[in-house]
């Protein structure tokens, strides 16, 4: 790889530029970790652990009976779950039958599911054993091809203590009836199927492991088609990417195999989640604590807590709102993390006091990084050294990956250092393009120099020292006047004001000119303070340029957000254009 700006100032001396990645299959290291680190905890939920030679058996038992099914080679298999311990073998398992897995959001009602199983043509679908899940998936299926529903119970993974208090007193979630012709029990298929995987070939530059759904904050959710290469390439970046210096001072060390204890809080049918907890902890043969609702727990986010002091987790990816509600909670004093080395931050611009809080609350250091579901998905991060973490950028482009900022109107253009213009990425971890949407993947790929370059709606530009920093999306821009405004921009700096907690910024059409619009802020205020509307607007008119500042504040006790914790601007301007 050819140096680039990016390499010639902090670039970490202990992190390689590029990265020779083998070709196998992504189910492979797990059965790695079955080999070496069998006897190893992986899953840990509700005290009890599943080892990696176990969780690899129950994969290859998956995998037979998905065979039995009918499901060969590229079909789809979807998993309708949270981050419970089936997880993992469903998803390891769908691919050792030569399987695509297709994750889906457990929020999603019956239309949203049915659309996503339509869509991508699964054959059979993972469902948690709960009152809700189970009859929308039964719903879902009709006019699909998928005609099979694997009903996954919690009740195997409690201890025995809870699993028999639990059915005594009706605590353990249960659906209310089941489809016999239709359903099947995971709990069967470990009883009733072979260890033994079945023989299967792959190409995995070309076959796909998984099929990501955008969030579809821009309209319908496309299929993010990511093939066993793009996984596996990813994973490996990660782990080269992070190196730590010691708490005492010293040399900067790699993650330490069999040894790291990740916190599952970010939901696994998302690529962040996924790729950098779930499938990751498999990489490093290292435990992996499954938690289903982060904000679980009186207050909100105690169970979360208590699990991460708990089971002394030593690594944790989350977005900012968590690592807020986690810092200013109200009983964060009676918690000890201080087993945590460091922390991921993504999906949302980092506000520093956020940092800063959460820091000071675990001794961990928080580093931002970027990345899309079409690109498995990490691209960008911090420096993983304190003295060159730079907050408002997302670091440097990681091994292996290209990073170019090209113009706004016809994305051929590279811009200079400093200027902002589409954030434009080349790598091994980028999609092989959209589940049957030729457009719309030929709409976003640019071929660069003999490079093939996915182009990702979201605005930036490198500094003079090649960090990255992302200005906003393409999509979420503010026309005032002529001038282009930044929502992310103007929500970092509502941010810095010591009243305000969180803060989300869209455009309002002009009644008298639709086409220029109003900026307007939605502002969540810190725990214990007031503030009024023409304070802030005052305090903004010393700090951003007038078609910057918000015109409007309206104040909220909360802002609408994605399961990653998101904020979903789309929600608030639909608000506005139907109050219009």
């Amino acid at each position: 790889m050819k140096e680039m700006l990016w390499h010639k100032h902090k670039w970490p001396e202990e992190v390689r530029k590029t990265i020779k990645y083998p070709e196998e299959p992504l189910f492979a290291i797990l059965e790695k970790a079955a080999q070496e680190a069998g006897d190893k905890p992986y899953t840990i939920y509700s005290g009890n652990s599943q080892s990696f030679a176990e969780i690899n058996e129950s994969a290859n038992r998956i995998a037979n009976f998905l065979a039995k099914l009918g499901i060969k080679k590229g079909d789809r298999v979807a998993i309708y779950m949270p981050n419970v311990p089936h997880y993992p073998a469903a998803f390891f398992g769908t691919l050792k039958a030569g399987g695509t897995v297709v994750t889906c959001n457990p929020q999603y009602k019956t239309a949203e599911l049915h659309h996503q199983l339509k869509d991508s043509g699964a054959k059979a679908v993972f469902v948690f054993d709960h009152p809700i899940f189970v009859p929308n998936s039964y719903d879902a299926l009709v006019d699909t091809d998928c005609s099979h529903v694997i009903v996954c119970s919690i009740k195997p993974f409690l201890s025995k203590g809870k699993a028999v208090l639990g059915g005594l007193f009706g605590k353990i979630p249960k659906s209310k009836y089941y489809e016999e012709d239709k359903t099947t029990f995971y709990s069967d298929i470990m009883t009733q199927y072979e260890s033994t995987p079945p023989s299967i070939k792959l190409k995995p530059k070309d076959d796909l492991a998984l099929i990501l759904y955008t969030g579809g904050t821009t309209g319908v959710p496309k299929g993010a088609m990511l093939t066993h290469y793009n996984l596996h390439a990813n994973v490996m970046q990660y782990d080269e990417w992070v190196k730590l210096e010691p708490k005492g001072g010293g040399k900067a060390q790699p993650l330490e195999t069999g040894k790291e204890v990740y916190i599952g809080a970010l939901p696994w049918y998302h690529s962040y989640g996924l790729t950098l907890t779930m499938i990751a902890a498999v990489y490093h043969q290292s435990a992996c604590v499954c938690i289903p609702d982060p904000r679980a727990g009186k207050p909100p986010l105690s169970d979360l807590l208590k699990q991460t002091q708990d089971n002394k987790g030593t690594l944790f990816h989350a977005v900012p709102s968590l690592y807020a509600g986690m810092a200013y909670h109200p009983d964060i004093g009676k918690y000890d993390l201080t087993s945590l080395k460091a922390c991921g931050s993504g999906a949302a611009p980092r506000p520093p006091a956020t940092a800063k809080a959460f820091e000071a609350a675990s001794g961990a250091i928080l580093f931002e990084g970027y990345g899309l579901t079409e690109t498995s998905p990490l691209v960008s991060a911090d420096p993983s050294k304190l003295s060159t973490r730079k907050f408002g950028s997302v670091g440097f482009p990681i091994s292996d990956t290209i990073i170019k900022i090209l113009d706004l109107e016809t994305g051929t253009k590279e811009k200079k250092t400093g200027e902002d213009g589409e954030v434009a990425i080349s790598g091994p971890q980028v999609m092989k393009g959209y589940w049957q949407k030729p457009q719309a993947t030929e709409a976003v790929m640019r071929d660069i120099k003999g490079e093939r370059f996915f182009l990702t709606g979201d605005i930036g530009h490198f500094d003079e020292e090649g960090y990255l920093h992302i200005t906003d999306r393409k999509k979420d821009m503010i026309n005032v006047s002529g001038f282009k405004a930044y929502p992310a921009e103007i929500e970092e700096m509502l941010v810095e004001h010591p009243k305000i907690q969180m803060a989300a910024v869209i455009g309002i059409p002009r009644e008298d000119d639709p086409a220029n619009e109003t900026v307007k802020a939605y502002v969540v205020l810190a725990p214990s303070e007031s503030a009024t509307e023409e304070e802030i607007i005052t305090w903004a008119k010393d700090r951003m340029a007038g078609y910057k500042r918000p015109r409007i504040i309206e104040f909220r006790a909360s802002l609408p957000q994605s399961a990653v914790g998101k904020v979903l601007r789309r929600v608030l301007r639909d608000e506005e254009l139907g109050k219009q």
